[in-house]
């Protein structure tokens, strides 16, 4: 492998001759090759957006010459069309302040930059890291990523999905069910108003995580390496923000406080606390329809669900509920990351937070694996979901539950002893109540109509 010499405060060190990194990303693989994660590509992507903005900002009050500020821009617009993509390598299990991470942003925007200008013009922390430290770019990145993440990717795939099921609440008026309470029977419930349940759990959790957004919109740039702002001028804190807001048309603003906005990741763990409870109620999902879905035969077969796959490599035409299974096994995982985010939030040290790798690493893939789930699961399963209307009325014929209709009429106990000698006989609820003499044929027929209990 050709290589070529790049240097740092430490000395020499060889650097790939075809990257743009220099001495410290290199320092930072050779001593860091701890498991196959890698800075998550969202990252990188708003270290550019965040660069750029530090630029063009410096630029404007007066502290970074034009032509440096223009080399920088055009690099991070290079970074953000993928075009330099294999020039950030780093693994998650670095340095927990991201420093690694953020100078190897510094020296590709340099390296690439005096590539570019065919001269010695950028230096990674003089110029492209100017007004800035590890600390205050890292969680401002992290910020920018998770935000747009979660507005740009998991919000579309959430309203997608809510009106899925507004339109499958809509075409099921009147398709009356069994309802279930501790997995055995209850009183009728329409179909329409089950799903209006699903409905509604979407939507309140992703009206849940638009509010814990609000957090995510502060950032720290500006505190520098304490939160005291040292090296960065009057100004900055607001007027950078103020241009990630513009560049992203999201409602980014300089943290009032920046102690706590370098040591304190509350806002990603609130945030982090809203997917969570996305993923509970998805899980809820994902499980009622596969239990209504199953049989076909021996099963409740309540619904039908798309066929899209052969479920067994020994068992033919046998077809599994493979979305249900795949989206609650993406809530399995996104309840364990949340854990993660809650320990490494709590390691606040002093004036940092030195888990914001894993902290990064563990919010994003929680965002993309949630939103990517949500669409498969809306696209491959929803749309496609039929009720099976005539096991639905059969099961609702059945149902002892329906005696419930009778206790406003011959009393609690007496309608419990019909249910219970129903079951105990075989028969049905309207044989036993006329057997028990509480009621005649004509008066059980008109107290027990299942479209007039739900």
């Amino acid at each position: 492998m050709n290589t070529r010499t790049e240097h740092d405060s430490m000395g020499e060190i060889s650097v790939p001759a075809d990257r743009y990194w220099g001495a410290q990303t290199q320092r930072s693989l050779v001593n860091f090759r701890i498991g196959e994660e890698k800075m998550p590509k969202e990252i990188i992507a708003a270290f550019a957006k965040v660069k750029k903005a530090c630029a063009e900002t410096n630029f404007a009050l007066g502290f970074l010459d034009g032509e440096r500020a223009d080399i920088i821009s055009s690099v991070c617009d290079e970074i953000l069309s993928g075009s330099l993509d294999g020039n950030f390598p780093l693994s998650v299990w670095q340095t927990g302040s991201g420093t690694q991470s953020n100078m190897n942003v510094n020296e590709v925007i340099a390296n690439r930059g005096n590539e570019l200008a065919g001269k010695k013009l950028l230096h990674p922390n003089d110029h492209v890291n100017r007004s800035q430290s590890s600390n205050d770019t890292f969680p401002t990145a992290l910020h920018v990523a998770a935000a747009i993440s979660v507005t740009k990717n998991l919000v579309p795939a959430l309203k997608t999905m809510a009106n899925t099921l507004k339109r499958l609440e809509s075409e099921n008026e009147g398709v009356i069910t069994v309802g279930r309470t501790h997995l055995q029977d209850a009183v009728p419930i329409a179909f329409s108003q089950e799903i209006s349940g699903w409905r509604a759990m979407v939507e309140e959790s992703l009206r849940h995580i638009e509010t814990s957004l609000e957090g995510l919109y502060s950032l720290a740039l500006g505190g520098t390496a304490v939160g005291t702002g040292l090296n960065c001028p009057d100004g900055f804190a607001k007027a950078v923000a103020e241009n990630i807001a513009a560049k992203t048309n999201l409602p980014f603003i300089t943290a009032e406080n920046k102690f706590h906005a370098l040591s304190s990741k509350d806002a990603v763990t609130f945030c982090h606390g809203a997917l969570k409870s996305l993923a509970a109620d998805l899980m809820k999902i994902a499980n009622d329809i596969r239990w209504l879905a199953s049989g076909p035969r021996c099963g409740l077969g309540e619904i039908k669900i798309p066929e899209n796959e052969p479920g067994s490599s020994i068992m033919p035409g046998k077809v599994n509920p493979t979305q249900c299974e795949a989206l609650s096994m993406v809530c399995a995982r996104v309840m364990g990351n949340d854990v993660s985010v809650g320990i490494a939030s709590s390691q606040g040290n002093f004036q940092l937070n030195v888990y914001m790798p894993l902290i990064a690493y563990t919010f994003l893939q929680s965002v993309r694996l949630l939103s990517d789930a949500v669409s498969s699961f809306t696209s491959n399963c929803l749309e496609g979901l039929l009720p099976n209307r005539e096991k639905m009325a059969e099961n609702v014929s059945r149902t002892l539950m329906l005696v419930t209709a009778l206790s406003p009429i011959i009393g609690y106990d007496n309608a419990a002893s019909v249910a219970k000698a129903a079951r105990k006989n075989g028969t049905t609820l309207r044989e036993e109540a006329v057997k028990l003499g509480f009621l005649t044929e004509e008066e059980f027929d008109a107290a027990v109509k299942p479209e007039n209990m739900v």
